[in-house]
């Protein structure tokens, strides 16, 4: 079994990132032996230096935006924006959730295909902590209707996002593992009034099971906090972790 294992830069900490920048995150991030980073785009600072100096280290690029704006119009030019943001990245895939995509935008998936037909980078759709884009019925109705528009989208599917949604991850990963093409390694623990993210080690979710309804030969991503006095050794030491508990899934 072959899979990369990447560091979303998120799991470094806003505090961390924006001392030190996604470069340096990055440079840490392959040093520690992982295969590629994930570059987020509500993180930079100067897209227009960063993101030229990042190219060749990310394989990802993670848009905060949402598909579809409030409303459920299709944001053309937050999908631009993303591509334009992959592209300058060097990233092969582009992440974004769906956003407010309802009975309305139906239509309007077909100015999606014709975008996506004019770029080379894949789209990848992920389960975010929102109830109009997180949910399993929200997510199935929208491939579904993608499927029928002639759409072909692949998942990011984020173990720990369900939890803050009230689902079930492992009944998430049987009903859209088939749909999966990048998997965010993100463990959670319920405190008094909210939901955490956490190393999987550490989750209250039956995390190995999930890994076992994924597929396993896509790319695995930390996006979990990665913090400590050694930061190279604690992100090398759960690059470690992921390799093994997914050759052991």
């Amino acid at each position: 079994m072959s899979f990369e294992v990447l560091i979303s830069l998120s799991s470094f900490g806003a505090a961390e990132v924006g001392r030190h920048g996604q470069l340096w995150c990055s440079q840490l991030a392959l040093a520690a032996g992982a295969d590629s980073v994930e570059v987020r785009g509500e993180m930079l600072r100067d897209a227009d230096a960063e993101l030229p100096a990042l190219n060749g280290l990310a394989s990802v690029y993670s848009s905060p935006e949402g598909l579809w704006a409030q409303g459920g119009w299709l944001d053309s030019a937050a999908l631009k924006r993303g591509i334009a943001a992959a592209t300058r990245v060097g990233a092969r895939r582009l992440k974004m959730s769906i956003g407010d995509f309802q009975a309305s935008s139906h239509g309007s998936l077909w100015g999606l295909k014709v975008e996506l037909a004019e770029t080379r980078i894949e789209l990848v759709i992920e389960n975010d902590q929102t109830v109009r884009a997180g949910t399993l019925a929200a997510l199935q109705t929208f491939f579904d209707v993608a499927d029928r528009a002639g759409v072909s989208l692949g998942m990011t599917f984020d173990m720990g996002n369900w939890h803050w949604v009230g689902e079930c991850p492992l009944q998430a990963a049987q009903a859209l593992g088939h749909r999966v093409r990048y998997v965010h390694c993100k463990g959670a623990q319920r405190l008094p009034h909210k939901w955490v993210a956490v190393p999987l080690g550490d989750s209250v979710a039956p995390w190995r099971a999930v890994l076992r309804a994924l597929p396993a030969d896509v790319p695995h991503a930390i996006e979990y906090p990665l913090v400590g006095d050694d930061l190279p050794a604690v992100t090398r030491a759960q690059i470690d972790f992921i390799r093994a508990a997914r050759a052991q899934s």
